[in-house]
């Protein structure tokens, strides 16, 4: 009996000693009301303990026990900055904290009480779609390249009517080189392919040149005709 009236006695100082932290959402630009911010909690040391925010924007975490914690806001459109909230006898000492940084020492600016809260940020899940634009498509090296075939093909057919024929018969002569290097790489070919493309001009034989000679006389000159 003595130890169970031990426990109760324990208990009691523990509910009596606790403390309910409250405060509320401050309304701005970011969140102008309980519609935007939504089903939200703020919850201590991660879910510890937690106060539901109502329609007018208090909470209100009931018997919270003596203690330092990290209060913070589960909400899931909007960020809040995070709290350091030290429970004290009947007292409540509020406290900016950044994250991951250590508990001691003590961050000497206090903040008043009870506790405002204001939205920093608002979550956009959604992000739409850009807009057609002609000039980020010219940026593309793969649109330029595109637009410099083309445009050597329009060209090429008034480019070959200036050539003299000599270029010509050897512009033809490269592109048929060309040609059967392709399809020799299509076919598997390497090899072939290989050896058409470093393969030089083969050297042309010179026609051999002909002398014409003169006619012979065909006879000497016979003497002059006596009258």
């Amino acid at each position: 009996m003595a130890r169970l009236f031990l426990l109760c006695l324990l208990g009691l100082a523990s509910l009596i000693s606790a403390v309910d932290i409250t405060g509320r959402i401050q309304w701005n630009e970011i969140c102008p009301g309980p519609r935007q911010l939504g089903p939200t909690k703020v919850v201590l040391d991660n879910g510890k303990m937690s106060g539901s925010v109502v329609a007018n924007g208090s909470f209100t975490i009931y018997e919270v026990p003596l203690g330092v914690y990290i209060l913070s806001v589960s909400s899931h459109d909007h960020a809040f900055d995070l709290l350091r909230i030290d429970v004290l006898q009947d007292i409540v000492e509020a406290r900016p904290y950044m994250p991951a940084t250590p508990l001691n020492p003590v961050y000497p600016t206090l903040l008043a009480y009870p506790l405002v809260l204001t939205p920093r940020v608002h979550h956009k899940y959604f992000v739409p779609p850009e807009s057609f634009n002609i000039l980020g498509m010219l940026k593309s090296p793969m649109v330029l390249m595109m637009i410099f075939t083309g445009g050597m093909v329009l060209a090429m057919p008034y480019l070959m009517k200036n050539m003299d024929p000599e270029s010509l018969e050897e512009f033809k002569e490269q592109q048929a080189k060309m040609a059967k290097m392709q399809s020799a790489i299509t076919s598997g070919d390497f090899k072939s392919g290989f050896s058409a493309m470093m393969a030089g001009d083969e050297p042309k034989d010179k026609e051999p040149t002909t002398s014409k000679s003169l006619p012979a006389a065909s006879g000497k000159n016979k003497g002059k005709k006596r009258k």
